[in-house]
Formats: C-alpha cells, sequence, structure tokens
C-alpha cells in the first residue's frame, strides 16, 4: 500500500510548493531567465542524487540508455513551467489554475489514451467527464 501511496504525496507536496514558488516568481524577470536558474538548480541536484543513490554505476553508461523521450521531456517540462508562470502574471488565482489546468489534462489523457494506447473509454470516464465540465463551471463563477 506504502508503494502506492508515497509517489501521490511526493506529486502533491511538490505541486503545492510548485505552485507556491510559480505565483511568487516575480514578474519583472524574463520567464526564461528564471527557468533557467531553475534547471540548473535541478540539474545539480539530480546529478548530486544519482551518485547518492546510485553508488557504483557509470553515470555515462546510464546516459547511453536514453531515448528520444529524455530530451522531449526536457522541452515539454519547460512548457509545462512557462505555462504556469504565465498564467499567474496573467491573473490566473492559485485555486484555480491547477484545477483547471488539471481537468483539461486529464479530460485529453483519457483520448490520448485510446487514441495511442488502446485504451477503452468508459462510461464512468465520461460521466467523470461530464462532472469535471460542471465542476469548472462553478469554480469560475
Amino acid at each position: 500500500m506504502w508503494n502506492m501511496l508515497y509517489p501521490i504525496l511526493i506529486i502533491v507536496v511538490s505541486n503545492i510548493l510548485y505552485n507556491v514558488c510559480a505565483k511568487q516568481t516575480p514578474g519583472e524577470i524574463n520567464a526564461f531567465a528564471t527557468l533557467s536558474i531553475t534547471y540548473l538548480v535541478a540539474a545539480i541536484v539530480s546529478f548530486v542524487s544519482f551518485f547518492v543513490s546510485a553508488r557504483g554505476k557509470n553515470i555515462f553508461a546510464e546516459f547511453s540508455k536514453t531515448n528520444w523521450t529524455t530530451f522531449v521531456l526536457g522541452i515539454v517540462i519547460i512548457g509545462l513551467e512557462l505555462g504556469y508562470v504565465l498564467a499567474y502574471r496573467n491573473g490566473w488565482k492559485m485555486n484555480t489554475v491547477s484545477v483547471t489546468a488539471n481537468i483539461a489534462l486529464a479530460v485529453a489523457l483519457i483520448f490520448v489514451a485510446a487514441i495511442f494506447y488502446k485504451e477503452s473509454i468508459t462510461l464512468k470516464q465520461i460521466a467523470g467527464v461530464v462532472l469535471c465540465a460542471g465542476g469548472l463551471v462553478l469554480i469560475s463563477l
């Protein structure tokens, strides 16, 4: 059970801190400058964490195991971060931006999963999409 729970806890705590940081990012700094610093810190922490967690492993051997997804993910993460920073700069409230983005994401992933991964779309999922749409209406009033 803990193996299922702790990753979700990491995601939730990280997302809370992420949204607080994105909202508090100074408006006068260029968004790409702040993201450059953010990812420099992330790269250093990832690099050090590799050596702490993978004693005796060769980092270059690990790098050789990557494929295109590693590189595309780097680009995609910039879009994700930029979207949140710009949303907050353009007036989105913390209590609605994440909910709106995550509902839109969940709905889109239902279709991505069906089209690309042949997962079925269930009546429960369709009902969930309808409820989410209603929720978006309610939080925007």
